[in-house]
């Protein structure tokens, strides 16, 4: 495994420091809210800010690395979000917050897309799983670490802004020093949202109530923690210990989704999710050391849901349909993690800060209640179903489906290749034979 990761640790470490800024930016921001006693709905309000940015940024993204390149568009988007980061440091305007919230999002999209493209590029194709755990691992120690630095620093004062600026600037410079060719530019998959609501719906219902809970955790559990009288050490050290346990339950979730049904599992983890989520959403007071137990056990189930409905989705769907699958399924996350923070916002600001995890309790039930793995048919299901299941990293982007072993590379090709230079001259000719001024190159957003 280590002579597979070697030449893919510059890129490991641009994703690891990464994820210790944007970890630790999400962490102070609500613990920084939460200390000047500002309404759960701003707190929800800046995750979602968050979270519409990476959305947005699935689809700038693209242009942007087909105008200038992979480095350059990287380089730009990192010192973008480095001055978005040390923008909150100048105002304490909240609607200023939000804007600089989604820029800081939308370039971290960005960022993403390239490292996941150079990995594609270096990747050999029989080692593509063992690539992407490895991305997976760096994603999630990034950021447990971006939460441990509060254990560490507890003072919610301008020095952690400036760390996490250092962070965004220091993962530029493994892009930056790289001798490597550019890879070749990839364009958006096409999505054919009806084709899957019709084919894979109770995978999109998975997908959708992991988006609405874990975004909904990110945005609000330090704020939860807050109002139950733990210390920003203590705070850093339980947003910590979840997180860690969405990286430790990958391997025994894939050992178990290879073996059994996979409905079935996801039924199963949403009932464990609303029993144990129980506990914090009926009691306004919980001890310390229940709230770390049950909190870790949470964040166990929470993390399995959108990884089992991944591989649940592409037992089902055909390997040329597979890289629009994956679109598809984060657009659903992605609506999912902008309206949880902003529900679950609600909630707590009009009944109490237990309303987080009672919203947990809800969409666990209703997952119960939407997955039926009886009336799975099997009509559509693939010939070498069920497929590998693959550890998912904790953050991506629209090409992650380029790493997903599961997902031909003869696909991925084909149908996120983009012929740039192709499209800029018809474009140009288009532009000519119109009489009108014709657009920069770029890819083709469809």
């Amino acid at each position: 495994m280590r002579t597979i990761w070697k030449p893919f640790q510059s890129l490991y470490f641009a994703a690891l420091m990464m994820l210790i800024g944007s970890g630790l930016l999400s962490t102070y921001l609500a613990l920084r809210l939460a200390a000047e006693h500002v309404d759960s709905l701003w707190v929800g309000a800046l995750m979602a800010a968050n979270y519409f940015g990476l959305a947005l940024g699935g689809k700038i993204g693209h242009r942007l690395i087909g105008r200038v390149g992979h480095i350059r568009a990287y380089a730009t988007c990192a010192g973008i979000v480095g001055a978005a980061v040390l923008g909150h440091g100048l105002t304490s305007w909240l609607p200023a917050w939000v804007g600089l919230r989604m820029i800081v999002g939308l370039g971290m999209m960005c960022q993403y897309m390239v490292i996941e493209s150079w990995l594609n590029e270096q990747a050999d194709a029989k080692h593509r799983g063992a690539v992407f755990s490895g991305y997976m691992i760096a994603s999630y120690l990034g950021l447990v670490l971006g939460q441990l630095i509060l254990v560490l620093h507890p003072q919610l004062g301008p020095e952690l802004l400036m760390l996490v600026a250092m962070c965004f600037a220091l993962c530029l410079v493994p892009v930056a020093m790289t001798r490597r060719i550019h890879p070749a530019p990839l364009r958006p998959a096409p999505m054919e949202p009806k084709l899957f609501i019709k084919r894979v719906p109770q995978s999109l219902s998975t997908v959708l109530g992991a988006g609405l809970i874990v975004g909904s955790f990110y945005g609000l559990a330090p704020l939860y923690a807050a109002n139950q009288g733990l210390s920003t050490e203590q705070i850093g050290l339980f947003m910590g210990s979840c997180i860690f346990a969405g990286l430790v339950v990958q391997w025994p979730l894939g050992w178990l989704s290879d073996r059994y049904d996979r409905a079935v599992l996801i039924r199963s983890v949403a009932s464990g999710l609303a029993l144990a989520s129980a506990p914090l959403a009926i009691l306004p007071s919980v001890p310390l050391a229940l709230l770390f137990g049950i909190g870790f056990v949470i964040s166990l189930l929470q993390f399995c849901l959108y990884p089992l409905a991944v591989a649940f989705s592409n037992d089902h769907v055909e390997s040329e349909r597979r890289v629009s699958l994956t679109a598809m399924l984060l657009v659903t996350y992605g609506v999912g993690a902008c309206i949880g923070p902003l529900a679950a916002g609600v909630l707590m600001k009009l009944f109490g800060a237990q309303m987080l995890y009672a919203f947990f309790l809800f969409f666990a039930l209703v997952l119960v209640w939407r997955i039926r793995p009886k009336a799975v048919t099997g009509l559509h299901q693939v010939q070498d179903a069920p497929l590998g299941h693959v550890a998912m990293p904790a953050a991506g982007s629209p090409l992650s489906a380029a790493l997903d072993p599961r997902v031909d590379e003869q696909t991925v090709q084909e149908v996120m290749q983009a012929p740039v230079a192709a499209e800029d001259t018809e474009a140009e000719q288009a532009g000519e034979g119109q009489g009108a001024r014709p657009q920069a190159g770029g890819d083709s957003l469809r």
